[in-house]
């Protein structure tokens, strides 16, 4: 995707950039490593190109390269003030600006001291902490980009959908590859289950020990640079060691979706046996496990989501949920094999849901849950998510939180076997492989 590759659209957040264009505000681009920031710059200049900005305008500085290694906040003034021309609007862009000391300062400074457009992507939460805040209070929008989407998918692995007759006068979606060989969408959607989102698996052509090797890369660079070595940075020692790290990554990536209180985890890891207790000096303090915790939250490894109560319309501070920013990093930590499917798809739907701008709760209702509540601005949506609508035992599991809701936003079950009947009472059944392709704006590729 970077180099020599072509550039693929990633239009959800490309037009978000350009809507922004030549406004005051910085655009910040942040989320996990590798999930297609530095890319999103690059069709950014691309885009301005085409637009009549000039090479010249355009001043690009990857902090990934050895070459700026060793800059400053200051070096990174004096270099932009050298390039800045000065009768001319310029364009900067700053990619993983994060790993530059008193990186703030010389931002805040160019947008006092030039005429220019200032775009900056960093993998790290901590860009938008308080202490970042009083620099640039007001004065920045943030992109928050996830890895591929299930319809991205396609279009990185040259997959095009189409709608074929089916044998009863009905159309199916089926998907082809660039040589015409035809797959079903379930074969499809199978492998992004497999293998995740990164952008980078697509340059792998599906190929499992190469995607091993693409998402070790990863996994290895979020935890030493964006955890440990920024811990380093920021002058604390909270998260100094790297094994009982590992120890609550395994433990979140197996329990996604699961109820996780933080300060069980420490417990539950030495009483399975994970940590050794006598070795630890007594078990890590819930204090230190949320320390933890809350360094894979900002370095967008995984996300958590609150409870809501639908009936007392107040959030809740009892057990919240965890899921990790793309399945395909759960796979290589744990091991492809056909585990806690159930989970598994509720994740892929969470960040979906993130992806078409919902705001995303978990939902009670008595003493029973809605997968989620989505909302945005005016808009609401109820979801459940379940392999099956074909058992008995399943639709009325599913259904019952629902039935006990009685506003009229939308309900619908996600389903990858909806059943014969599409609608209970009102309430929707949906193909979850079609939810997830459906276009839904002229915005989405």
């Amino acid at each position: 995707m970077i180099g020599s590759h072509e550039l693929k659209e990633r239009n959800l957040y490309l037009n978000k950039l350009i809507a922004f264009q030549d406004t005051e505000p910085v655009k910040i681009v942040t989320g996990i490593r590798r999930c297609g920031k530095s890319s999103l710059l690059k069709l950014m200049v691309a885009h301005l190109k085409e637009n009549g900005i000039r090479d010249e305008q355009i001043i690009e500085i990857n902090f990934e390269s050895h070459a700026f290694k060793k800059m400053t906040g200051d070096n990174l003034y004096d270099y932009v003030k050298e390039h800045v021309h000065p009768q001319k609007r310029m364009y900067l862009f700053f990619d993983e600006v994060q790993r530059v000391t008193g990186w703030e300062d010389a931002v805040n400074s160019f947008r006092v001291d030039f005429d220019c457009d200032i775009y900056i992507t960093g993998s790290n939460a901590y860009l938008l902490s308080s202490e970042y805040s009083t620099y640039l209070s007001g004065r920045s929008v943030e992109i928050k980009m996830l890895p591929l989407s299930f319809r991205e998918f396609l279009l990185f692995h040259d997959f095009e959908l189409k709608e074929t007759r089916s044998a009863l006068g009905g159309t199916r979606r089926q998907v082809f590859d660039k040589s015409g060989e035809r797959y079903e969408l379930r074969e499809v959607f199978d492998a992004y289950m497999r293998f995740g989102g990164m952008p980078g698996i697509a340059d792998a052509g599906l190929d499992q020990e190469k995607a091993m090797v693409l998402l070790d890369g990863i996994y290895s660079t979020v935890v030493m640079r964006d955890i440990l070595e920024r811990e380093k940075r920021r002058g604390q020692k909270r998260i100094t060691d790297p094994i009982l790290l590992r120890k609550i990554i395994l433990f979140l990536a197996d329990n996604i979706g699961s109820n996780v209180s933080v300060s069980s985890i420490g417990n539950i890891l030495v009483n399975e046996g994970l940590l050794e207790e006598g070795k630890r000096k007594g078990r890590p303090s819930a204090h230190t496990v949320q320390a933890y915790v809350n360094a894979l939250l900002e370095s967008f490894f995984f996300y958590d989501i609150k409870r809501f109560d639908i009936k007392g319309k107040e959030y809740l501070r009892t057990l919240g949920k965890y899921y990790i920013v793309d399945i395909g990093l759960r796979n290589y930590l744990l091991g492809f094999r056909n585990r806690d499917s159930g989970h598994a798809l509720e994740n892929i739907v969470y960040f979906e849901l993130l992806r078409r701008g919902y705001d995303v709760a978990i939902g009670k209702v008595d003493n029973s849950e809605v997968d989620f509540i989505a909302t945005r601005m005016d808009d609401k949506l109820y979801v459940q998510v379940t392999e099956s609508m074909l058992s008995e035992d399943t639709r009325r599991r599913e259904l019952a939180p629902l039935q006990k809701i009685n506003d009229n936003y939308e309900k619908i079950v996600l389903t990858l076997d909806t059943g014969i009947d599409s609608s209970y009472e009102g309430i929707k059944s949906v193909n979850l492989m079609d939810w997830l392709v459906e276009r839904r704006s002229r915005n989405e590729i």
